[in-house]
Protein backbone atom coordinates (compact mmCIF):
# COMPACT_ATOMS: atom_id res chain seq x y z
CA UNK A 1 0.00 0.00 0.00
CA UNK A 2 1.50 3.30 -1.34
CA UNK A 3 2.29 5.84 1.58
CA UNK A 4 1.97 9.88 1.11
CA UNK A 5 5.98 10.02 0.63
CA UNK A 6 6.23 13.54 -0.85
CA UNK A 7 3.11 14.22 -1.05
CA UNK A 8 -0.89 13.97 0.59
CA UNK A 9 -2.27 10.59 -1.92
CA UNK A 10 -5.77 10.63 -2.52
CA UNK A 11 -8.72 8.02 -2.07
CA UNK A 12 -12.40 7.23 -1.66
CA UNK A 13 -13.90 5.25 0.23
CA UNK A 14 -15.62 2.80 -2.81
CA UNK A 15 -19.21 3.23 -3.92
CA UNK A 16 -19.41 5.64 -7.06
CA UNK A 17 -22.95 6.42 -8.41
CA UNK A 18 -23.82 3.77 -10.94
CA UNK A 19 -24.54 5.25 -14.67
CA UNK A 20 -28.05 5.07 -15.70
CA UNK A 21 -27.22 2.70 -18.77
CA UNK A 22 -26.01 -0.38 -16.36
CA UNK A 23 -29.52 0.21 -14.14
CA UNK A 24 -31.42 -0.55 -17.56
CA UNK A 25 -30.50 -4.38 -17.25
CA UNK A 26 -32.54 -5.98 -15.64
CA UNK A 27 -31.96 -6.44 -11.57
CA UNK A 28 -32.09 -10.56 -12.84
CA UNK A 29 -29.51 -9.73 -15.43
CA UNK A 30 -27.05 -8.30 -13.17
CA UNK A 31 -27.18 -11.29 -11.07
CA UNK A 32 -26.08 -13.54 -13.44
CA UNK A 33 -23.69 -14.25 -16.04
CA UNK A 34 -25.14 -12.30 -19.42
CA UNK A 35 -22.71 -11.28 -22.42
CA UNK A 36 -24.88 -7.65 -22.79
CA UNK A 37 -24.48 -6.83 -19.29
CA UNK A 38 -20.60 -8.24 -18.72
CA UNK A 39 -19.77 -6.24 -21.77
CA UNK A 40 -21.01 -3.20 -20.35
CA UNK A 41 -19.82 -3.22 -16.96
CA UNK A 42 -16.58 -3.96 -18.28
CA UNK A 43 -16.81 -0.83 -20.46
CA UNK A 44 -18.09 1.20 -17.58
CA UNK A 45 -15.56 -0.12 -15.17
CA UNK A 46 -12.98 1.30 -17.85
CA UNK A 47 -14.70 4.69 -17.85
CA UNK A 48 -15.16 4.94 -14.41
CA UNK A 49 -11.47 4.06 -13.49
CA UNK A 50 -10.59 6.91 -16.46
CA UNK A 51 -13.26 9.69 -14.15
CA UNK A 52 -11.36 9.12 -11.10
CA UNK A 53 -7.52 9.49 -12.73
CA UNK A 54 -9.21 12.73 -14.49
CA UNK A 55 -10.51 14.10 -11.14
CA UNK A 56 -7.11 13.64 -9.08
CA UNK A 57 -7.59 10.81 -7.18
CA UNK A 58 -5.08 8.43 -6.72
CA UNK A 59 -6.12 5.13 -5.05
CA UNK A 60 -9.11 3.89 -6.85
CA UNK A 61 -11.47 1.04 -7.71
CA UNK A 62 -14.30 0.13 -9.75
CA UNK A 63 -17.07 2.24 -8.22
CA UNK A 64 -18.38 -1.43 -7.15
CA UNK A 65 -20.19 -1.38 -10.21
CA UNK A 66 -20.38 -5.04 -9.93
CA UNK A 67 -22.18 -5.44 -6.50
CA UNK A 68 -25.83 -4.45 -5.76
CA UNK A 69 -24.80 -2.95 -2.38
CA UNK A 70 -21.70 -2.21 -0.20
CA UNK A 71 -22.59 -5.20 2.14
CA UNK A 72 -25.57 -7.53 1.37
CA UNK A 73 -24.04 -8.64 -2.30
CA UNK A 74 -22.16 -11.23 -0.45
CA UNK A 75 -25.68 -12.98 0.19
CA UNK A 76 -25.99 -13.54 -3.33
CA UNK A 77 -21.90 -15.42 -2.98
CA UNK A 78 -22.80 -17.29 0.15
CA UNK A 79 -24.56 -19.95 0.65
CA UNK A 80 -26.88 -21.02 3.39
CA UNK A 81 -29.08 -18.21 3.47
CA UNK A 82 -32.89 -17.74 2.27
CA UNK A 83 -35.07 -15.16 1.91
CA UNK A 84 -37.63 -14.67 4.70
CA UNK A 85 -40.19 -11.99 3.37
CA UNK A 86 -43.09 -12.24 5.90
CA UNK A 87 -40.35 -12.14 8.47
CA UNK A 88 -39.97 -8.64 9.82
CA UNK A 89 -36.68 -7.45 11.72
CA UNK A 90 -36.42 -4.29 13.32
CA UNK A 91 -33.68 -1.83 12.31
CA UNK A 92 -31.98 -1.73 15.28
CA UNK A 93 -28.55 -0.81 13.84
CA UNK A 94 -30.15 2.37 13.87
CA UNK A 95 -30.03 2.62 17.71
CA UNK A 96 -32.66 4.94 19.44
CA UNK A 97 -32.84 7.46 16.86
CA UNK A 98 -35.51 5.81 15.37
CA UNK A 99 -37.95 6.39 18.44
CA UNK A 100 -35.97 9.76 19.05
CA UNK A 101 -36.86 11.19 15.75
CA UNK A 102 -40.26 8.87 14.78
CA UNK A 103 -42.07 11.39 12.98
CA UNK A 104 -39.01 12.21 10.77
CA UNK A 105 -38.08 8.54 9.67
CA UNK A 106 -41.64 8.11 8.83
CA UNK A 107 -41.52 10.37 6.09
CA UNK A 108 -37.81 9.88 5.39
CA UNK A 109 -36.87 6.39 6.34
CA UNK A 110 -40.15 4.25 6.89
CA UNK A 111 -37.69 0.98 7.46
CA UNK A 112 -37.06 2.69 10.67
CA UNK A 113 -40.28 2.27 11.94
CA UNK A 114 -41.53 -0.71 10.01
CA UNK A 115 -38.20 -2.88 10.02
CA UNK A 116 -37.31 -4.70 7.09
CA UNK A 117 -37.90 -8.88 5.48
CA UNK A 118 -35.20 -10.58 6.82
CA UNK A 119 -32.75 -13.29 5.50
CA UNK A 120 -32.48 -16.90 7.46
CA UNK A 121 -28.87 -18.71 8.04
CA UNK A 122 -30.66 -22.41 7.33
CA UNK A 123 -27.38 -24.62 6.75
CA UNK A 124 -23.57 -24.44 5.69
CA UNK A 125 -22.19 -21.26 5.19
CA UNK A 126 -19.50 -21.10 2.73
CA UNK A 127 -18.43 -19.11 -0.14
CA UNK A 128 -20.27 -20.52 -3.69
CA UNK A 129 -19.80 -17.82 -6.32
CA UNK A 130 -16.23 -17.30 -7.34
CA UNK A 131 -17.05 -15.97 -10.26
CA UNK A 132 -18.27 -12.50 -9.40
CA UNK A 133 -15.25 -11.70 -7.59
CA UNK A 134 -12.65 -12.67 -10.44
CA UNK A 135 -15.08 -10.91 -12.64
CA UNK A 136 -15.19 -7.64 -10.39
CA UNK A 137 -10.65 -8.21 -9.95
CA UNK A 138 -10.72 -8.58 -13.98
CA UNK A 139 -12.36 -5.54 -14.84
CA UNK A 140 -10.41 -3.57 -12.39
CA UNK A 141 -7.18 -4.64 -13.56
CA UNK A 142 -7.88 -3.85 -17.00
CA UNK A 143 -9.02 -0.58 -16.43
CA UNK A 144 -6.19 0.59 -14.35
CA UNK A 145 -3.24 -0.70 -16.89
CA UNK A 146 -3.96 2.29 -18.81
CA UNK A 147 -4.86 5.17 -16.24
CA UNK A 148 -2.45 7.81 -14.59
CA UNK A 149 -3.10 6.18 -11.12
CA UNK A 150 -0.77 4.94 -8.04
CA UNK A 151 -2.84 1.74 -7.20
CA UNK A 152 -6.44 0.19 -6.93
CA UNK A 153 -8.57 -1.64 -4.53
CA UNK A 154 -11.42 -3.77 -4.27
CA UNK A 155 -13.77 -3.63 -1.63
CA UNK A 156 -15.41 -6.37 0.38
CA UNK A 157 -17.93 -6.72 3.73
CA UNK A 158 -17.02 -7.49 6.97
CA UNK A 159 -18.30 -10.61 8.90
CA UNK A 160 -19.86 -8.09 11.39
CA UNK A 161 -21.97 -6.30 8.82
CA UNK A 162 -22.75 -9.64 6.65
CA UNK A 163 -26.82 -10.49 7.30
CA UNK A 164 -27.73 -7.11 9.31
CA UNK A 165 -31.30 -7.81 8.77
CA UNK A 166 -30.30 -11.82 9.17
CA UNK A 167 -30.67 -14.17 11.81
CA UNK A 168 -29.31 -18.14 12.65
CA UNK A 169 -31.45 -21.11 12.71
CA UNK A 170 -28.61 -23.47 11.90
CA UNK A 171 -25.86 -22.95 14.26
CA UNK A 172 -25.15 -24.07 17.77
CA UNK A 173 -24.01 -21.02 18.89
CA UNK A 174 -23.76 -17.04 17.73
CA UNK A 175 -19.56 -17.57 18.01
CA UNK A 176 -19.59 -20.89 15.30
CA UNK A 177 -22.01 -18.54 12.98
CA UNK A 178 -19.98 -15.63 12.81
CA UNK A 179 -17.00 -17.60 12.30
CA UNK A 180 -18.59 -19.63 9.88
CA UNK A 181 -19.61 -16.27 7.93
CA UNK A 182 -15.31 -15.15 8.60
CA UNK A 183 -14.07 -18.67 7.02
CA UNK A 184 -16.28 -17.74 3.99
CA UNK A 185 -15.23 -14.23 3.58
CA UNK A 186 -11.51 -15.52 3.51
CA UNK A 187 -12.20 -16.99 0.18
CA UNK A 188 -12.92 -13.62 -1.35
CA UNK A 189 -10.49 -11.50 0.67
CA UNK A 190 -7.68 -14.41 -0.61
CA UNK A 191 -9.24 -13.56 -4.26
CA UNK A 192 -8.22 -10.12 -3.72
CA UNK A 193 -4.77 -10.39 -2.25
CA UNK A 194 -3.53 -12.96 -4.84
CA UNK A 195 -4.73 -10.45 -7.73
CA UNK A 196 -2.13 -8.17 -6.65
CA UNK A 197 -4.63 -5.02 -5.69
CA UNK A 198 -5.68 -3.36 -2.72
CA UNK A 199 -8.43 -5.41 -0.43
CA UNK A 200 -10.51 -2.76 1.98
CA UNK A 201 -12.90 -4.52 4.43
CA UNK A 202 -15.98 -2.27 4.63
CA UNK A 203 -17.37 -2.50 7.88
CA UNK A 204 -20.20 0.00 9.03
CA UNK A 205 -22.36 -2.55 11.23
CA UNK A 206 -19.47 -2.62 14.04
CA UNK A 207 -20.45 1.01 14.73
CA UNK A 208 -24.19 0.97 13.98
CA UNK A 209 -24.93 -1.50 16.74
CA UNK A 210 -23.06 0.47 19.23
CA UNK A 211 -26.55 2.07 20.52
CA UNK A 212 -28.60 -0.33 20.46
CA UNK A 213 -26.34 -2.68 22.15
CA UNK A 214 -25.00 -0.16 25.10
CA UNK A 215 -28.81 -0.14 25.62
CA UNK A 216 -27.98 -3.35 28.04
CA UNK A 217 -24.42 -2.70 28.99
CA UNK A 218 -21.37 -1.18 27.55
CA UNK A 219 -19.86 -4.31 28.23
CA UNK A 220 -22.63 -6.08 26.17
CA UNK A 221 -21.67 -4.08 23.20
CA UNK A 222 -17.91 -5.10 23.39
CA UNK A 223 -18.19 -8.90 23.65
CA UNK A 224 -20.51 -8.72 20.88
CA UNK A 225 -17.72 -6.30 18.86
CA UNK A 226 -14.74 -8.19 20.01
CA UNK A 227 -16.40 -11.68 18.90
CA UNK A 228 -16.30 -10.18 15.34
CA UNK A 229 -13.00 -8.18 14.91
CA UNK A 230 -11.58 -11.73 16.32
CA UNK A 231 -13.35 -13.12 13.41
CA UNK A 232 -12.65 -11.05 10.81
CA UNK A 233 -8.42 -11.31 11.66
CA UNK A 234 -8.89 -15.03 11.63
CA UNK A 235 -10.42 -14.27 8.41
CA UNK A 236 -7.26 -12.31 7.45
CA UNK A 237 -4.75 -14.43 8.79
CA UNK A 238 -1.66 -14.50 6.47
CA UNK A 239 -2.59 -11.36 4.26
CA UNK A 240 0.11 -8.92 5.00
CA UNK A 241 -1.31 -5.60 7.01
CA UNK A 242 -0.04 -3.24 4.44
CA UNK A 243 -2.39 -4.77 2.02
CA UNK A 244 -5.66 -4.28 3.64
CA UNK A 245 -7.31 -1.24 4.29
CA UNK A 246 -10.63 -1.05 7.39
CA UNK A 247 -13.39 1.10 6.78
CA UNK A 248 -15.67 1.91 10.13
CA UNK A 249 -18.61 4.23 9.08
CA UNK A 250 -21.53 5.76 10.75
CA UNK A 251 -24.23 4.96 8.21
CA UNK A 252 -24.54 6.62 4.90
CA UNK A 253 -27.78 7.81 5.17
CA UNK A 254 -29.45 11.30 5.36
CA UNK A 255 -30.66 10.99 9.27
CA UNK A 256 -29.82 13.08 12.61
CA UNK A 257 -27.05 10.34 13.52
CA UNK A 258 -27.86 11.72 17.20
CA UNK A 259 -27.15 7.46 17.88
CA UNK A 260 -23.77 7.34 15.85
CA UNK A 261 -21.25 5.43 18.69
CA UNK A 262 -18.13 8.12 19.60
CA UNK A 263 -15.63 7.07 18.01
CA UNK A 264 -13.74 7.53 21.59
CA UNK A 265 -15.61 4.65 22.25
CA UNK A 266 -14.92 1.95 19.56
CA UNK A 267 -11.00 3.00 18.08
CA UNK A 268 -9.41 0.64 20.44
CA UNK A 269 -11.59 -1.82 18.56
CA UNK A 270 -11.04 -0.58 15.14
CA UNK A 271 -6.98 -0.57 15.67
CA UNK A 272 -7.17 -3.97 16.70
CA UNK A 273 -8.14 -5.33 13.28
CA UNK A 274 -5.27 -6.11 11.39
CA UNK A 275 -5.28 -3.75 8.84
CA UNK A 276 -2.60 -1.14 7.72
CA UNK A 277 -4.70 1.64 7.21
CA UNK A 278 -8.19 2.87 8.35
CA UNK A 279 -10.75 4.65 6.77
CA UNK A 280 -12.39 6.65 9.42
CA UNK A 281 -15.24 9.55 8.90
CA UNK A 282 -14.16 12.84 9.80
CA UNK A 283 -15.76 15.55 7.45
CA UNK A 284 -19.67 15.62 8.46
CA UNK A 285 -20.79 17.72 11.13
CA UNK A 286 -21.34 14.93 13.49
CA UNK A 287 -17.79 13.46 13.68
CA UNK A 288 -15.34 15.98 12.27
CA UNK A 289 -15.00 16.97 16.00
CA UNK A 290 -13.42 13.70 16.57
CA UNK A 291 -9.87 14.75 14.92
CA UNK A 292 -9.19 15.56 18.73
CA UNK A 293 -9.38 11.53 19.44
CA UNK A 294 -5.84 11.12 17.61
CA UNK A 295 -4.80 13.89 20.24
CA UNK A 296 -4.79 10.93 22.89
CA UNK A 297 -4.95 7.58 20.81
CA UNK A 298 -1.56 7.30 19.12
CA UNK A 299 -1.84 5.66 15.64
CA UNK A 300 0.33 2.29 15.61
CA UNK A 301 4.09 2.63 13.92
CA UNK A 302 3.42 1.27 10.13
CA UNK A 303 -0.13 2.03 10.18
CA UNK A 304 -2.04 4.57 7.94
CA UNK A 305 -5.43 7.01 8.55
CA UNK A 306 -7.62 7.85 5.84
CA UNK A 307 -9.68 10.66 7.32
CA UNK A 308 -13.01 11.50 5.31
CA UNK A 309 -11.98 15.28 4.49
CA UNK A 310 -15.39 15.42 2.43
CA UNK A 311 -18.85 13.52 2.97
CA UNK A 312 -21.64 12.35 0.94
CA UNK A 313 -23.53 14.00 3.70
CA UNK A 314 -24.50 17.42 2.06
CA UNK A 315 -24.41 18.91 -1.70
CA UNK A 316 -21.88 21.29 -0.28
CA UNK A 317 -19.31 20.74 -2.37
CA UNK A 318 -16.26 21.52 0.48
CA UNK A 319 -13.79 24.70 -0.49
CA UNK A 320 -10.29 22.99 -1.20
CA UNK A 321 -8.91 24.86 1.52
CA UNK A 322 -11.30 23.30 4.28
CA UNK A 323 -10.22 20.25 2.75
CA UNK A 324 -6.41 21.39 2.98
CA UNK A 325 -6.97 22.11 6.84
CA UNK A 326 -8.30 19.20 7.57
CA UNK A 327 -5.50 17.05 6.04
CA UNK A 328 -3.03 19.47 7.47
CA UNK A 329 -4.68 19.21 10.97
CA UNK A 330 -4.44 15.20 10.63
CA UNK A 331 -0.99 15.41 9.26
CA UNK A 332 0.64 17.26 12.35
CA UNK A 333 -1.20 14.90 14.40
CA UNK A 334 0.07 11.68 13.11
CA UNK A 335 2.84 12.37 11.03
CA UNK A 336 2.53 13.76 7.08
CA UNK A 337 3.57 9.92 5.54
CA UNK A 338 0.47 8.26 7.55
CA UNK A 339 -2.56 10.50 5.80
CA UNK A 340 -4.30 9.27 2.64
CA UNK A 341 -7.08 12.01 2.19
CA UNK A 342 -10.13 9.75 1.36
CA UNK A 343 -13.85 10.69 1.84
CA UNK A 344 -16.65 10.01 4.78
CA UNK A 345 -18.22 7.01 3.24
CA UNK A 346 -19.19 5.99 -0.31
CA UNK A 347 -21.52 7.64 -2.25
CA UNK A 348 -24.28 4.37 -3.53
CA UNK A 349 -24.23 1.84 -1.36
CA UNK A 350 -26.83 0.63 -2.88
CA UNK A 351 -27.02 0.43 -6.91
CA UNK A 352 -30.09 2.59 -7.02
CA UNK A 353 -29.23 4.82 -4.23
CA UNK A 354 -27.81 8.39 -5.08
CA UNK A 355 -26.52 9.97 -2.12
CA UNK A 356 -25.92 12.95 -4.28
CA UNK A 357 -26.27 13.97 -7.71
CA UNK A 358 -23.09 12.51 -9.70
CA UNK A 359 -22.18 16.05 -10.89
CA UNK A 360 -21.76 16.85 -7.01
CA UNK A 361 -20.13 13.68 -6.57
CA UNK A 362 -17.78 14.42 -8.92
CA UNK A 363 -16.72 18.00 -7.68
CA UNK A 364 -16.38 16.72 -4.50
CA UNK A 365 -13.50 14.62 -5.48
CA UNK A 366 -12.01 17.47 -7.58
CA UNK A 367 -12.18 19.39 -4.78
CA UNK A 368 -10.38 16.27 -1.84
CA UNK A 369 -7.59 16.54 -4.91
CA UNK A 370 -7.37 20.25 -5.36
CA UNK A 371 -7.16 20.19 -1.15
CA UNK A 372 -4.64 17.55 -0.96
CA UNK A 373 -2.44 19.68 -3.47
CA UNK A 374 -2.70 22.56 -1.22
CA UNK A 375 -1.80 20.76 1.96
CA UNK A 376 1.14 19.25 0.22
CA UNK A 377 2.41 22.71 -0.37
CA UNK A 378 2.18 23.65 2.90
CA UNK A 379 3.30 20.37 4.20
CA UNK A 380 6.56 19.73 1.96
CA UNK A 381 6.92 23.63 1.13
CA UNK A 382 6.57 23.19 -2.13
Amino acid sequence: MKRSVDRILTTHVGSIVRPPALLQFPAAERRVPSGSYEAALKDHVAEVVGLQAKAGLDVVNDGEFGKSSWANYVLDRLSGFEPRPDTIVPATWLGRDRFRFAEFMAGAFPRALTGSPADACVGPITYKDRWSIRRDIDNLKAALAPADVVEGFVTTVAPASVGYDAFNEYYEDERDYVFAIADALREEYLAVYDSGLILQVDDAVLANMYDELVQTSPAHYRQWAELRVAALNRALAGIPEERIRYHVCFGSWHLPHVADAPLEAIVDLILAVNAGAYLIEAANVRHEHEWRVWEKVKLPAGKILMPGVVTHHTTTVEHPRLVADRIVRFAKLVGRENVVASTDCGFAQVETIARVHPQIMWAKFESLAEGARLASQELWGR
